[in-house]
């Protein structure tokens, strides 16, 4: 079979094609960096492998997702390469198109987006293109599917040989490329030696470590150094980049002046109006929080609360009656019994019962993604993020971490300096994710009846607000670094389609359905027996049982905050597993029978005010068991990790405590 690249800028609809072509279905975002890792599909007519890389808009890597495209050319087995490039954006397209034609593979270029292009009065003459590159162009519509039946044919048969590109790079530049490949074995393994030439004097680092393999780093340099002398004493040029830069945009351009025919070109679109809107310096923020909160309405007032309730009706009604009827039949003893009614069903149940909730935020987040608001956002909060030492790229993986840290942990691979991306990892965990969620539904249907979405947006701000005071503290203590640029994609607007929508909150919420059938499961079983067993023996009161022991011994270190009970502590602490386990062991601890009774317990323990810090506490405090994991693997650094765990553990304590005192000093209770 054979093996195709699929490689693209980011926002090219990639993954769309992606999944076009396969039949699958990858996350689809629409905002530079959405891809982090390559994935693989099969095309649709098994002809062979589809490889989704990484959107980059150079193959001179500058993060760490860039350095996976770069990588997988050098190392692994490519057959074809398929460019998606953008029809409304060539110009800027054609600078990565240019650099795969050097590297020498069959490549097929996919002209994405023909339709918009149109629309804007760019008229591409797609033969005679195809011609001055010297590759296959096929225009299409990734999102609908025009012209990819063509495009998989032009896949499943490709030329057996290519000649690579060759572009004049000036006789100082050609005498270095050809004296550097004239250093390099004819090595089969190799890639192009002319593009591993060009690459290496262009600054591409991965490259270079893959020269030093074969050419001593003494040769290397001193050829890099001369030649770099030469080119600045000849050129305008500051580098050799900056000259091979320059050749290739006047390449560039001599293909735009007979390829495309512009004239009637739409200079001010509906996109263009939209974002004198959203991207507006004085009505940008208010917008964003705006948008935010008619999510969380929908999410807890008008859509999600309800169909929550329906579902907890089914779980603690019919679907409880027919397991007891049944076990009452098949004769269980009263421990099992109560293992699966009280500890299983209980537990997971009163976690499941959230899921409308979890899947309508997910579906709203998808909107806004496909629709391409998001990379506006981070737009806005560039600003922000440039006053406290980061910039707005730093801001999606803290948008993605409101659906799960863990993903939005390991999209800081995008973020170019490193110092910035440690910072964005150890930060990302403050953000309210989709666990917290239901810890605070919970809550808020208890004690904030009128409010929910009001309590609920104030503890994502608060998460936000720490997250960007403590970068501007670490960024000028700890983790100096220098100025870094900010560039992102900002695509035109788009209506999403159902189907994709559907298919991308599925993605984003069968990891909750799947923790709920392996550690909301595993834990709750636990958690009961925990409950149900104690120093005295087996089914001993509560107040009793081991469970209670342990919640006990951190119970007074929790007074200060407002909720210096047992059952605080025992939930707080089985919560490290996952957030939603304090949910579980609630449910198991309370022993109430649906959760409006449970909301009703509740308000024994808890007042208004302890609620409130109990709710800062949870979402500040020790990040979840797969977010360490995950922290450790991006930094692969044992300090950091426990850094983040230490310092998120003593945030957690004194903002709770300023909330709750505070609160009491105000007169609130």
């Amino acid at each position: 079979m054979i093996n195709v690249a699929l490689v693209g800028n980011p926002n090219t609809g990639k993954t769309s094609l992606f999944n076009m072509l396969t039949g699958s279905y990858e996350y689809v975002g629409n905002w530079t960096g959405v891809t982090v890792e390559k994935k693989v599909g099969i095309l649709k007519n098994n002809s062979g492998h589809l490889v989704d890389l990484p959107g980059v808009y150079s193959l001179n890597p500058l993060s760490k997702d860039e350095g996976v495209a770069t990588h997988y050319l050098l190392y692994d087995d490519t057959s074809i390469l398929l460019n998606i490039v953008d029809a409304s954006q060539l110009e800027r397209n054609l600078y990565l198109t240019l650099q795969l034609l050097e590297y020498g593979k069959p490549l097929v270029v996919g002209l994405n987006m023909i339709d918009v292009a149109k629309a804007r009065g760019i008229l591409i003459d797609e033969q005679l293109l195809s011609e001055r590159l010297g590759c296959s162009v096929v225009p299409i519509v990734a999102r609908s599917g025009t012209g990819c039946g063509e495009l998989t044919e032009k896949l499943s048969s490709p030329a057996h040989h290519q000649a690579p590109l060759v572009i004049d790079y000036g006789k100082t530049l050609e005498e270095s490329i050809q004296r550097l490949t004239s250093l390099l074995s004819e090595n089969q393994e190799l890639p192009s030696s002319r593009w591993l030439a060009i690459q290496f004097l262009e600054g591409n680092s991965l490259v270079r470590e893959l020269l030093l393999k074969h050419i001593p780093e003494s040769t290397l340099d001193e050829l890099f150094e001369k030649t770099e002398q030469h080119i600045q004493s000849e050129t305008k040029a500051k580098s050799i980049a900056h000259h091979i830069r320059t050749i290739r945009g006047n390449y560039i351009q001599s293909l735009l002046v007979c390829c495309v025919n512009d004239t009637k070109k739409i200079e001010y679109t509906l996109t263009d109006r939209i974002d004198n809107i959203v991207t507006n310096k004085v009505l940008g923020l208010p917008i964003f929080l705006l948008f935010t909160y008619i999510i969380f309405k929908l999410t807890f007032d008008w859509v999600g609360t309800p169909l929550s309730d329906g579902l907890d009706y089914f779980m603690t009604g019919p679907l409880t009656d027919t397991l007891n009827s049944w076990l009452q039949a098949a004769g269980a003893t009263e421990f099992i019994q109560n293992l699966i009614l009280q500890g299983i069903v209980a537990g997971v149940g009163g976690v499941i019962v959230f899921i409308p909730q979890i899947f309508m935020l997910f579906f709203l987040i998808s909107f806004i993604e496909d629709s391409g608001y998001m990379a506006r956002v981070a737009m806005v909060m560039d600003k922000i993020m440039e006053s406290i030492g980061l910039n707005g790229k730093a801001f999606i993986p803290m948008i993605i971490g409101f659906g799960c840290n863990v993903p939005g942990i390991m999209a800081a691979r995008t973020i170019e300096q490193p110092k910035e991306r440690l910072l964005t990892i150890i930060l990302t965990p403050l953000m309210s994710c989709s666990a917290r969620l239901t810890v605070y539904s919970l809550f808020v249907g208890a004690f904030f009846k009128q409010n929910q979405a009001l309590i609920v947006l104030s503890l994502y701000l608060l998460g936000i607000i720490l997250a960007l005071t403590l970068a501007k503290i670490f960024s000028s203590t700890i983790l100096k670094q220098a100025s870094s640029f900010f560039v992102i994609e900002l695509p035109p607007y788009r209506i999403p389609q159902l189907k994709t929508l559907l298919q991308s909150t599925w993605e984003k919420g069968k990891g909750f359905i799947r923790k709920a059938g392996t550690f909301i499961f595993g834990g709750s079983v636990v958690i009961w027996l925990l409950s149900y067993a104690g120093p005295s023996g087996f089914n001993v009161p509560m107040d009793e049982s081991f469970l209670a022991l342990i919640g006990g011994t951190i119970a007074p270190l929790l007074h200060p905050l407002g909720f210096g009970n047992w059952q605080a502590g025992a939930a707080l602490l089985t919560g490290f597993l996952a957030k939603e386990v304090v949910v579980s062991t609630m449910n198991i601890i309370y022993v109430a029978p649906d959760l409006h009774t449970l909301q009703g317990v509740m308000a024994d323990f808890f007042t208004p005010l302890s609620a409130y810090s109990f709710l800062a506490f949870i979402l500040l405090y020790v990040p979840c068991l797969a977010t360490v994991a995950v922290i450790r693997k991006e930094t692969g650094s044992t300090k950091w990790t426990w850094f983040s765990i230490i310092y998120a553990l003593a945030i957690a304590y004194i903002v709770s405590i300023l909330i709750y005192q505070g609160g009491r000093l105000l007169g609130f209770h």
